[in-house]
């Protein structure tokens, strides 16, 4: 678009919001609201509830009001307008969401049958009736003639006169019915999309392992077409559950990041409410549309923690019928993985309810510096409850499962045996691998016989944990019985 172009929009933009205020559509009085504040209670779902309270002065009788700045991906049948000075006598008697908002492409097309002036990047000038608006314009001149002209070519375009019924931004129009005249204190009330939060938490694990500290950071993304300034900001957490509507207006990509300075963990507020946590900021703030924004909610220091290694290279239980091809639990896993686990728990934990969220663990290298070792995702975890999250494969511990032994006794009874080998190639560290082993074959299982020791951990996996020297290997072998239905 060229800036001549531009410059003649903007100019249609301004003279049609000048003239679309001045003018009346019929003799009912319009208000115009004064903003005086607005809550949002957003779920971490990609849902909010938004509360906005505005100054209005209305005539008694019927009043037009026409509420702007309203969300683009509002749903409008979950619109509630409330006056806080005179519930009963006044109320709305028609509501109308209009969202057909000005642009060159609503222009062209409410001016179809119409006369315009259509000049083209030459300078040539077209005057005739618009007859179609697709892929550029079709004019049909004075004399007859029918002319078509791509986009492309398009420099600009002339309109006697800015046609009726466009917008410059998504508004509510109420037709309202008031007892009185007077100032009123309106409260509407509404759900949108486009607005969600998540959790972000940053982990800095000790050199040894042992203790970490802990930064969780409410992250705050604004999709949703409009801007809340100075707003009271409730976040609930939990899997609130919803209709989803049919349409919904689709939010645009977030192009902004807003990282606030580390406020006091006293300035977010945790409590319940229903089946659900709210955490509510403190202070007022102002949440402008594409826009992320961070707020710092929780933190911990030297909160135990331990680092923990797993081979498992079973093949899970699915149930069903019994599975006797004997290649189908051969899965040719060697990688070992890192975990790492601590507790929510007031006691030697981190005290605190961790929303679901993103969690990066970093560790810090001998000249200090963090380096991250590992990121992943946690589920909503209440106070007292263990966190485990996977960090990634080990790089110096190896493990192999080979399949020893695979015999029918009968026709209904097999028995197998499997080897797992660990090496551990680090240079001066003994650890702890442990060894789930998934009994896939069918639900009637017993060990004959292991090499060490086990603890069953529900009707079909059993788990070995295994101690590996440094640059030694640890063989655990054992055998299984099925007994298949007849």
């Amino acid at each position: 678009m060229t800036m001549r172009k531009m410059l003649v929009l903007l100019l249609m933009l301004v003279l049609f919001t000048m003239g679309f205020s001045a003018a009346a559509q019929d003799a009912t009085p319009e208000a115009a609201p004064v903003e005086t504040g607005v809550s949002l209670a957003i779920y971490n779902q990609g849902t909010a509830l938004v509360q906005d309270r505005r100054l209005l002065t209305f005539d008694a009788g019927e009043n037009r009001v026409n509420f702007t700045d309203v969300a683009a991906s509002i749903d409008p049948t979950s619109v509630t307008f409330l006056s806080l000075t005179d519930r009963l006598n006044t109320y709305v008697l028609e509501q109308n969401y209009a969202f057909d908002l000005v642009d060159s492409a609503a222009l062209l097309n409410r001016y179809i049958d119409q006369p315009i002036t259509v000049v083209v990047e030459d300078g040539t000038v077209y005057d005739g009736i618009l007859l179609s608006a697709r892929g550029g314009a079709i004019l049909q001149s004075p004399d007859g003639q029918v002319i078509t002209i791509s986009s492309g070519y398009i420099r600009e375009v002339r309109f006697a006169e800015l046609p009726g019924g466009l917008i410059t931004r998504p508004t509510l129009r109420w037709l309202v019915q008031s007892g009185t005249a007077g100032d009123q204190l309106i409260q509407l009330t509404y759900l949108t999309g486009g607005l969600s939060w998540t959790a972000d938490y940053n982990v800095l694990l000790a050199v040894d392992n042992a203790t970490l500290d802990l930064n969780g950071w409410v992250t705050l993304t604004n999709t949703s077409g409009a801007t809340y300034q100075d707003a009271e900001v409730k976040l609930i957490a939990g899997d609130v559950n919803r209709v989803q509507p049919e349409m919904m207006a689709m939010g645009r990509m977030a192009d902004g990041m807003e990282a606030m300075a580390a406020a006091p963990v006293d300035q977010v507020v945790q409590r319940d409410i229903s089946e659900y946590k709210l955490y509510e900021i403190a202070r007022p703030v102002t949440v402008a549309d594409n826009e992320t924004k961070q707020v710092e909610f929780v933190t911990a220091t030297a909160v135990p923690a331990n680092t923990f290694y797993v081979y498992d290279a079973s093949f899970p239980y699915y149930g069903g019928g019994p599975i006797y091809d004997q290649y189908y639990g051969a899965t040719g896993i060697t990688d070992v993985g890192t975990y790492l686990e601590f507790t929510t728990d007031a006691d030697g934990g981190v005290g605190a309810d961790l929303p679901a969220g993103r969690m990066r663990v970093y560790q810090q290298d001998i000249d200090g510096a963090p380096v991250l070792i590992g990121e992943n995702s946690i589920d909503h975890t209440p106070e007292g409850e263990d966190v485990r999250i996977y960090l990634g494969n080990a790089f110096d511990l190896v493990g192999e499962r080979t399949q020893t032994s695979f015999n029918f006794i009968s026709g209904d009874v097999l028995e197998e045996t499997y080897e797992i080998r660990l090496r551990n190639r680090k240079d001066d560290e003994t650890v702890e691998i442990r060894v789930p082993e998934s009994l896939f074959r069918w639900s009637n299982w017993e060990i004959l016989n292991a090499s060490a020791d086990y603890t069953q951990i529900n009707s079909n996996t059993i788990e070995f944990r295994a101690l590996v020297e440094p640059g030694a290997e640890t063989v655990i072998t054992y055998t299984v019985r099925y007994v298949f239905p007849r």
